[in-house]
């Protein structure tokens, strides 16, 4: 069982303390009147021996009508108290969670899975909400209604009492046995269920290739066998409890004629009056169905105490990347010099460095390249100018003042990076270019669209800027997709501006224009990460990585002219170029 943690459930509790006092006191009337309503009963069905009239009979049959339906009225109250509070603490605490997501490292999500977080905030908040809501309400109210109808069945006849509530230990262990099983036959048919849902949703994304590749058959045959699971999960969890219900009602009938064979000879002997019986068997089923929820109520307690676990692990978790007290912001406009002294980074639980003792100067309005070899650390810089990845104090600089000092809003607010997969959202194509400024006019984005080359695409669009753009961009293609993250940058009008292989589906042409139109429109710093190296020949400079060092830099004409990584880059690239070429014109 899972390690019982009241300090949480205080904690949680607390801000409704005034809720949960009503509604407990609330409870504390329903039982209250549930015992008072047999006791009634018990009285006017003695006193028809004593000659009772009719009139009379009606007036006491009023004063039960009312306390039943006071305790109807008392009973819903509590009841919207008690589970409104578990709805608060569910969406508060779902809406925790979410705000804590937004300020994790990127790698958090991938290391943790965004399936397994999407459980925690889905599934285990809401099992946390029953813990809160339905099982505090079960379990009070089952202690008050034992606490108030074993006393008033004692003072009716103790004997009888313990004989009535002899079955009650059977039941809730079967309950226990049968609720245990339910739990987790409800787990496995949540999981078939996910599972579906994963297949489902990974189809539809990659409904291209299964059609490419011609896979209909063997997809439909994965959906029919994880269909069958969840058909069999599903079933078994009703098997469970069409035998569990019947088995209840048994356990209670007997117990009643328990009550009624053992009641008829104490009525005989003088011991117990009629009316004392008829009170005596309501109690009795006043206490089968509290009884019988107290299985699956601790069964929630439990599962709920596990999903408040795993829940606190997800917001215990510290970023490493976050603002510190002395955090500041820029007092004036940021010019975008960008400095490196001896930049030295490695990822979390490496003890390899990705970048090695890397020093650089890029100047305001620069336009650099960053070129090298396949992971020569290129994407790991370009993550280091943002901050995307920690970086040590005193190694980057931002207008001569440590990146690690300024406010991360601050930062990226001056630093736009544009990865090469730009995640677009299932929205309006004006609506994922605007995305970094939500307010911005109509204008500045068709300003935006211009500079990034997408306004040709546009045209050709049926609802130009209006267009929706499909779940991750699927409609568009890979060129329309980076030049919209690339507009989506450029609205924002940083004056830095660090392209991660973001032109890499465009073509040189597209790509030196793109280059070109940024320039024109205002001197900005342009750091282009890129293995297009007929791009990068047309930047004032070029910084050569190779295996996390810079082992080279200044301009093309320069490079070319020197041994070493670069000239040979350069000449594999033309080697490539002109053998495309002749095939082309082979064909």
């Amino acid at each position: 069982m899972a390690t019982l943690r009241f300090d949480l459930i205080k904690r949680y509790l607390k801000p409704h303390r005034q809720t949960l006092i009503l509604g407990a006191v609330s409870l504390v009337i329903v039982n209250v009147l549930s015992v008072a309503i047999p006791f009634e009963v018990r009285r006017v069905v003695d006193a028809l021996k004593e000659g009772f009239t009719f009139n009379d009979v009606l007036k006491q049959s009023g004063w039960i009508v009312i306390l039943a339906s006071l305790m109807a009225v008392v009973r819903l109250w509590s009841r919207q108290l008690v589970f409104g509070i578990g709805r608060k603490v569910e969406v508060d605490l779902r809406q925790k969670l979410f705000n804590h997501m937004l300020i994790q490292d990127p790698s958090w999500v991938q290391k943790i899975g965004s399936g397994e977080v999407i459980t925690r905030a889905t599934s285990d908040i809401e099992n946390i909400r029953r813990l809160l809501g339905f099982a505090i309400l079960s379990l009070t109210n089952t202690f008050l209604a034992y606490a108030f109808t074993i006393p008033a069945m004692i003072a009716i006849n103790p004997w009888l009492t313990a004989a009535s509530v002899s079955l009650y230990p059977l039941m809730l262990g079967i309950v226990r046995l049968f609720g245990g099983r339910m739990v987790n036959q409800r787990k496995r048919q949540q999981e078939a269920l996910s599972r579906l849902s994963e297949l489902i949703q990974e189809d539809l994304s990659g409904i291209s290739a299964i059609k490419i590749y011609g896979q209909e058959k063997a997809e439909s045959k994965a959906f029919s066998s994880l269909n069958k699971n969840y058909k069999k999960a599903a079933i078994n969890l009703a098997k469970t409890a069409s035998t569990l219900f019947p088995l209840l009602q048994g356990i209670s009938s007997i117990s009643l004629l328990l009550i009624l064979a053992l009641g008829s000879g104490l009525i005989q002997n003088g011991y117990l009056t009629i009316g004392g019986l008829i009170a005596l068997i309501l109690y009795v089923e006043r206490l089968v169905f509290p009884t019988a929820l107290l299985g699956f109520t601790l069964n929630t307690f439990q599962l709920g105490q596990v999903s408040l676990d795993r829940v606190e692990e997800l917001l215990s978790n510290t970023p490493s990347i976050k603002d510190n007290n002395q955090s500041k912001s820029f007092k004036g406009s940021v010019k975008g010099k960008l400095e490196a002294k001896g930049l030295s980074i490695s990822y979390e639980n490496s003890n390899t460095k990705t970048l090695k003792n890397i020093n650089f100067i890029i100047n305001p309005g620069e336009l650099v390249a960053i070129v090298g070899p396949v992971g020569c650390g290129k994407t790991t810089l370009a993550r280091a100018l943002g901050r995307m990845v920690s970086v040590p104090k005193d190694q980057l600089f931002l207008d001569n003042v440590d990146i690690t000092d300024l406010k991360l809003e601050q930062l990226r607010k001056n630093i736009a990076l544009v990865p090469q997969e730009g995640y677009l959202f299932t929205n309006t194509l004006e609506n994922n270019i605007r995305y970094g400024d939500p307010f911005s006019s109509i204008e500045k984005v068709k300003k935006s669209a211009l500079e990034a080359q997408l306004n040709e695409d546009i045209k050709g669009f049926p609802d130009g800027l209006k267009t929706l753009v499909g779940e991750r961009g699927i409609t568009l293609s890979g060129g329309q997709r980076q030049r919209t993250a690339l507009g989506r940058a450029l609205l924002i009008n940083s004056p830095i501006i660090v392209l991660d292989d973001a032109l890499a589906s465009v073509d040189n042409k597209t790509a030196s224009g793109i280059l070109s139109s940024i320039r024109k429109q205002t001197k900005r710093t342009i750091v282009m990460i890129s293995h297009q190296l007929s791009a990068a020949a047309a930047c004032d400079r070029i910084l050569v990585l190779n295996e996390g060092k810079l082992v080279q830099e200044g301009t093309h004409e320069k490079l070319i002219r020197i041994e070493g990584i670069y000239k040979r880059l350069w000449e594999r690239q033309k080697a490539t170029e002109q053998l495309e070429t002749e095939e082309k014109t082979a064909n």
